[in-house]
Protein backbone atom coordinates (compact mmCIF):
# COMPACT_ATOMS: atom_id res chain seq x y z
CA UNK A 1 0.00 0.00 0.00
CA UNK A 2 0.99 3.45 -0.84
CA UNK A 3 1.96 5.57 2.00
CA UNK A 4 2.82 3.11 4.40
CA UNK A 5 5.61 3.45 6.67
CA UNK A 6 7.51 1.44 9.94
CA UNK A 7 6.98 2.59 13.38
CA UNK A 8 10.39 4.39 13.78
CA UNK A 9 9.68 6.32 10.86
CA UNK A 10 10.66 10.15 11.59
CA UNK A 11 7.40 11.76 12.19
CA UNK A 12 8.29 14.42 9.46
CA UNK A 13 8.13 11.90 7.08
CA UNK A 14 4.96 10.89 8.37
CA UNK A 15 3.16 14.36 8.54
CA UNK A 16 4.82 14.90 4.52
CA UNK A 17 2.69 12.37 3.20
CA UNK A 18 -0.19 13.23 5.38
CA UNK A 19 -0.21 17.34 4.45
CA UNK A 20 0.31 15.57 0.59
CA UNK A 21 -1.90 12.95 0.41
CA UNK A 22 -4.22 13.31 3.11
CA UNK A 23 -3.60 9.65 4.68
CA UNK A 24 -0.81 7.31 5.88
CA UNK A 25 -0.43 3.74 6.93
CA UNK A 26 1.69 3.21 10.09
CA UNK A 27 2.97 -0.19 10.93
CA UNK A 28 3.38 -0.91 15.23
CA UNK A 29 3.97 -3.79 17.41
CA UNK A 30 1.38 -6.59 17.27
CA UNK A 31 -2.30 -5.86 18.43
CA UNK A 32 -1.85 -8.32 20.92
CA UNK A 33 0.90 -6.80 22.98
CA UNK A 34 -1.38 -3.25 22.49
CA UNK A 35 -4.20 -4.94 24.30
CA UNK A 36 -2.28 -6.31 26.73
CA UNK A 37 -1.31 -3.09 28.01
CA UNK A 38 -4.47 -1.30 27.66
CA UNK A 39 -6.26 -3.75 29.87
CA UNK A 40 -4.02 -3.11 32.78
CA UNK A 41 -6.32 0.02 33.00
CA UNK A 42 -9.98 -1.59 32.51
CA UNK A 43 -11.17 -1.27 36.27
CA UNK A 44 -11.11 1.89 36.07
CA UNK A 45 -13.86 0.89 33.13
CA UNK A 46 -15.64 -1.27 34.10
CA UNK A 47 -18.77 0.33 34.83
CA UNK A 48 -18.96 1.54 31.44
CA UNK A 49 -21.37 -0.12 29.25
CA UNK A 50 -21.34 -1.75 26.11
CA UNK A 51 -23.50 -0.20 23.50
CA UNK A 52 -24.97 -1.82 20.31
CA UNK A 53 -25.91 0.68 17.39
CA UNK A 54 -26.72 0.72 14.06
CA UNK A 55 -25.00 3.86 12.46
CA UNK A 56 -28.08 6.07 12.06
CA UNK A 57 -25.55 9.44 12.69
CA UNK A 58 -25.12 12.09 10.71
CA UNK A 59 -20.88 10.03 10.02
CA UNK A 60 -23.04 6.97 9.01
CA UNK A 61 -26.58 7.92 7.41
CA UNK A 62 -27.47 4.66 5.43
CA UNK A 63 -28.24 2.37 8.52
CA UNK A 64 -26.54 -0.29 7.00
CA UNK A 65 -23.24 -0.87 8.92
CA UNK A 66 -22.92 -2.42 12.23
CA UNK A 67 -21.01 -0.16 14.71
CA UNK A 68 -20.35 -2.01 18.07
CA UNK A 69 -19.07 0.13 20.67
CA UNK A 70 -17.66 -0.95 23.57
CA UNK A 71 -16.97 1.69 26.11
CA UNK A 72 -14.65 0.57 28.25
CA UNK A 73 -12.29 -1.01 25.51
CA UNK A 74 -12.30 2.18 23.24
CA UNK A 75 -11.22 4.08 26.67
CA UNK A 76 -8.58 1.44 27.38
CA UNK A 77 -7.24 2.16 23.67
CA UNK A 78 -6.88 6.35 25.36
CA UNK A 79 -3.33 4.57 26.32
CA UNK A 80 -2.42 3.35 22.80
CA UNK A 81 -0.52 6.97 22.29
CA UNK A 82 1.03 6.61 25.41
CA UNK A 83 2.58 3.02 24.70
CA UNK A 84 4.06 3.90 21.06
CA UNK A 85 5.32 7.54 20.34
CA UNK A 86 3.10 8.07 17.70
CA UNK A 87 3.30 10.61 14.89
CA UNK A 88 -0.40 10.90 15.10
CA UNK A 89 0.24 13.31 18.34
CA UNK A 90 3.88 13.86 18.16
CA UNK A 91 2.53 16.04 14.18
CA UNK A 92 -0.07 17.29 15.47
CA UNK A 93 0.94 18.82 18.79
CA UNK A 94 3.29 20.93 16.22
CA UNK A 95 0.26 23.11 15.47
CA UNK A 96 -0.42 23.87 19.23
CA UNK A 97 -3.19 21.62 20.98
CA UNK A 98 -5.51 18.36 20.62
CA UNK A 99 -8.53 17.43 22.05
CA UNK A 100 -10.18 13.33 21.23
CA UNK A 101 -13.01 14.18 18.79
CA UNK A 102 -14.95 10.39 20.03
CA UNK A 103 -13.32 7.31 21.08
CA UNK A 104 -15.09 4.08 19.41
CA UNK A 105 -14.67 0.45 18.20
CA UNK A 106 -15.71 -0.05 14.61
CA UNK A 107 -16.63 -3.99 14.35
CA UNK A 108 -18.02 -4.74 11.11
CA UNK A 109 -19.93 -8.22 10.90
CA UNK A 110 -19.48 -10.42 7.61
CA UNK A 111 -22.14 -9.28 5.14
CA UNK A 112 -22.04 -5.76 5.97
CA UNK A 113 -22.51 -3.43 3.21
CA UNK A 114 -20.44 -0.26 2.04
CA UNK A 115 -20.63 3.02 4.09
CA UNK A 116 -21.42 6.32 2.25
CA UNK A 117 -18.41 8.08 1.68
CA UNK A 118 -17.65 11.84 3.38
CA UNK A 119 -15.81 13.93 5.29
CA UNK A 120 -15.54 14.27 8.68
CA UNK A 121 -14.91 17.87 8.96
CA UNK A 122 -18.19 18.17 7.25
CA UNK A 123 -19.63 18.78 11.13
CA UNK A 124 -17.75 22.54 11.08
CA UNK A 125 -19.52 25.01 8.61
CA UNK A 126 -16.18 25.36 6.81
CA UNK A 127 -16.10 25.16 3.13
CA UNK A 128 -12.99 22.69 1.67
CA UNK A 129 -10.08 22.72 0.93
CA UNK A 130 -9.69 23.92 4.56
CA UNK A 131 -6.67 23.55 6.90
CA UNK A 132 -6.51 19.92 8.40
CA UNK A 133 -9.02 21.00 11.51
CA UNK A 134 -9.45 17.04 12.27
CA UNK A 135 -7.41 14.00 12.33
CA UNK A 136 -8.09 11.02 12.51
CA UNK A 137 -6.55 7.26 13.08
CA UNK A 138 -8.34 3.45 12.70
CA UNK A 139 -6.55 0.79 14.73
CA UNK A 140 -5.93 -2.59 13.17
CA UNK A 141 -7.31 -5.05 15.83
CA UNK A 142 -7.96 -7.62 13.13
CA UNK A 143 -6.20 -6.55 9.42
CA UNK A 144 -7.73 -4.54 7.26
CA UNK A 145 -8.24 -5.76 3.66
CA UNK A 146 -10.23 -4.75 0.34
CA UNK A 147 -12.60 -7.97 1.05
CA UNK A 148 -13.41 -7.05 4.57
CA UNK A 149 -13.99 -3.37 4.58
CA UNK A 150 -11.08 -1.74 4.73
CA UNK A 151 -11.13 1.84 5.51
CA UNK A 152 -12.32 2.77 1.81
CA UNK A 153 -10.48 6.57 1.37
CA UNK A 154 -10.02 9.52 -1.72
CA UNK A 155 -6.02 10.33 -1.66
CA UNK A 156 -5.60 13.70 -2.14
CA UNK A 157 -9.13 14.83 -1.31
CA UNK A 158 -8.46 16.70 1.11
CA UNK A 159 -7.57 19.61 -1.09
CA UNK A 160 -10.63 19.40 -3.15
CA UNK A 161 -13.49 21.97 -3.41
CA UNK A 162 -17.18 20.65 -2.02
CA UNK A 163 -18.25 20.25 -5.63
CA UNK A 164 -15.55 17.78 -6.53
CA UNK A 165 -17.22 13.99 -6.71
CA UNK A 166 -15.38 10.95 -6.39
CA UNK A 167 -14.61 8.74 -9.48
CA UNK A 168 -14.84 4.92 -8.28
CA UNK A 169 -10.74 4.49 -9.55
CA UNK A 170 -10.14 7.21 -7.63
CA UNK A 171 -11.25 5.83 -4.24
CA UNK A 172 -8.65 3.13 -2.44
CA UNK A 173 -9.39 0.10 0.25
CA UNK A 174 -7.22 0.25 3.03
CA UNK A 175 -4.73 -2.54 3.27
CA UNK A 176 -2.24 -2.92 6.92
CA UNK A 177 -1.61 -5.48 9.13
CA UNK A 178 -3.39 -6.06 13.20
CA UNK A 179 -1.65 -3.57 14.85
CA UNK A 180 -1.02 -0.57 11.92
CA UNK A 181 -2.72 2.20 12.46
CA UNK A 182 -4.26 4.09 9.14
CA UNK A 183 -4.11 8.24 9.81
CA UNK A 184 -5.55 10.63 7.72
CA UNK A 185 -7.08 14.06 7.52
CA UNK A 186 -10.85 14.71 8.35
CA UNK A 187 -11.42 15.94 5.15
CA UNK A 188 -10.38 13.20 2.87
CA UNK A 189 -13.49 11.71 1.65
CA UNK A 190 -13.69 8.50 3.56
CA UNK A 191 -15.66 5.98 4.39
CA UNK A 192 -15.95 2.13 5.76
CA UNK A 193 -16.02 -0.90 2.72
CA UNK A 194 -18.39 -3.70 2.62
CA UNK A 195 -17.09 -7.25 4.70
CA UNK A 196 -17.16 -9.81 1.35
CA UNK A 197 -15.23 -11.92 3.83
CA UNK A 198 -16.41 -14.81 6.10
CA UNK A 199 -14.31 -13.20 9.54
CA UNK A 200 -15.74 -9.89 11.30
CA UNK A 201 -13.19 -6.75 10.42
CA UNK A 202 -12.04 -4.48 14.02
CA UNK A 203 -10.72 -1.48 14.53
CA UNK A 204 -10.36 1.25 17.25
CA UNK A 205 -11.12 4.67 16.13
CA UNK A 206 -9.16 7.70 17.83
CA UNK A 207 -9.89 10.67 16.42
CA UNK A 208 -8.41 14.28 17.20
CA UNK A 209 -9.28 18.36 16.71
CA UNK A 210 -7.76 20.99 17.80
CA UNK A 211 -8.12 22.30 20.32
CA UNK A 212 -10.31 25.81 20.17
CA UNK A 213 -13.35 23.74 18.00
CA UNK A 214 -15.69 21.62 19.29
CA UNK A 215 -15.77 18.07 20.21
CA UNK A 216 -17.77 16.10 18.44
CA UNK A 217 -18.33 13.81 21.75
CA UNK A 218 -18.58 16.02 24.78
CA UNK A 219 -15.82 14.25 26.59
CA UNK A 220 -16.43 16.57 30.10
CA UNK A 221 -20.14 14.72 30.08
CA UNK A 222 -18.46 11.02 28.81
CA UNK A 223 -16.03 10.81 31.50
CA UNK A 224 -16.87 11.21 35.16
CA UNK A 225 -14.63 13.35 36.55
CA UNK A 226 -13.70 11.58 39.20
CA UNK A 227 -12.24 8.53 36.38
CA UNK A 228 -10.88 11.24 34.65
CA UNK A 229 -8.77 12.48 37.82
CA UNK A 230 -7.27 9.18 37.57
CA UNK A 231 -5.73 9.42 34.47
CA UNK A 232 -2.47 10.48 33.07
CA UNK A 233 -1.80 13.96 32.22
CA UNK A 234 -1.74 13.18 28.93
CA UNK A 235 -5.06 11.42 28.92
CA UNK A 236 -6.55 14.31 30.73
CA UNK A 237 -5.28 16.71 28.23
CA UNK A 238 -6.74 14.93 25.41
CA UNK A 239 -10.18 15.00 26.93
CA UNK A 240 -10.17 18.40 26.75
CA UNK A 241 -8.74 19.02 30.52
CA UNK A 242 -6.12 21.71 29.30
CA UNK A 243 -6.32 25.37 27.89
CA UNK A 244 -7.28 25.08 23.38
CA UNK A 245 -4.89 28.34 23.20
CA UNK A 246 -3.81 31.28 26.02
CA UNK A 247 -6.81 31.55 28.00
CA UNK A 248 -8.94 29.63 25.90
CA UNK A 249 -11.11 27.27 28.22
CA UNK A 250 -10.32 28.65 31.57
CA UNK A 251 -12.58 27.92 34.59
CA UNK A 252 -12.71 30.70 37.01
CA UNK A 253 -9.30 32.22 35.68
CA UNK A 254 -7.80 28.44 36.48
CA UNK A 255 -6.66 26.35 34.32
CA UNK A 256 -9.29 23.53 33.45
CA UNK A 257 -6.52 20.69 34.77
CA UNK A 258 -5.90 22.91 37.66
CA UNK A 259 -9.48 23.00 38.36
CA UNK A 260 -10.27 19.03 38.28
CA UNK A 261 -7.69 18.64 40.61
CA UNK A 262 -9.28 20.80 42.94
CA UNK A 263 -7.58 24.30 42.63
CA UNK A 264 -9.67 26.96 43.48
CA UNK A 265 -7.05 30.05 44.04
CA UNK A 266 -6.50 31.63 40.83
CA UNK A 267 -2.53 32.85 42.16
CA UNK A 268 -1.73 28.89 42.05
CA UNK A 269 -2.58 28.53 38.19
CA UNK A 270 -0.76 29.71 34.99
CA UNK A 271 -3.45 30.41 32.49
CA UNK A 272 -0.38 31.36 29.86
CA UNK A 273 2.40 28.84 30.10
CA UNK A 274 5.86 29.56 28.43
CA UNK A 275 5.55 26.19 26.24
CA UNK A 276 1.57 27.07 25.17
CA UNK A 277 2.40 30.55 24.17
CA UNK A 278 5.56 29.80 21.77
CA UNK A 279 3.17 27.08 20.29
CA UNK A 280 0.05 29.80 19.89
CA UNK A 281 2.52 32.47 18.47
CA UNK A 282 4.19 30.14 15.40
CA UNK A 283 0.51 28.90 14.81
CA UNK A 284 -0.32 29.54 10.52
CA UNK A 285 -3.80 31.69 11.59
CA UNK A 286 -6.61 31.12 9.57
CA UNK A 287 -7.44 33.48 6.57
CA UNK A 288 -11.62 33.77 5.98
CA UNK A 289 -12.20 35.84 3.25
CA UNK A 290 -15.79 34.95 2.49
CA UNK A 291 -18.84 32.32 2.92
CA UNK A 292 -20.95 30.30 1.19
CA UNK A 293 -23.64 27.95 1.65
CA UNK A 294 -23.05 24.47 1.77
CA UNK A 295 -24.26 20.92 3.67
CA UNK A 296 -22.68 18.58 4.80
CA UNK A 297 -21.95 15.39 1.94
CA UNK A 298 -22.35 11.72 1.21
CA UNK A 299 -21.34 9.60 -1.86
CA UNK A 300 -22.12 6.58 -2.98
CA UNK A 301 -19.51 5.26 -4.68
CA UNK A 302 -19.53 1.48 -5.39
CA UNK A 303 -16.32 0.23 -5.70
CA UNK A 304 -16.82 -3.36 -5.47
Amino acid sequence: MINSFASNSAPETVAEAVARDGYAVVGMRSTRELLRRSVRTSHLFSRMPTRVTRNSSAHSPSDSVHCWRNQALSRNCWYIPLYWRSPTTRCYRTVCVITFITPGVMHLEPGETRKSLHRDTGIYPIANPCPPMTVATMWAISGFTRENGGTRLVPGSHLWSNDRVPEPEEVMATEMSPGSVLIYTGNVIHGGGANHSKKPRTGVALHYNLGWFRQEENQYLAVPQDVARKLPDQIQELLGYALGSSSLGFVDHIEPKDYLHGVRDQAMSNLGPPELRERAVALDRFHVSHTEKGNLRYYDIDTD
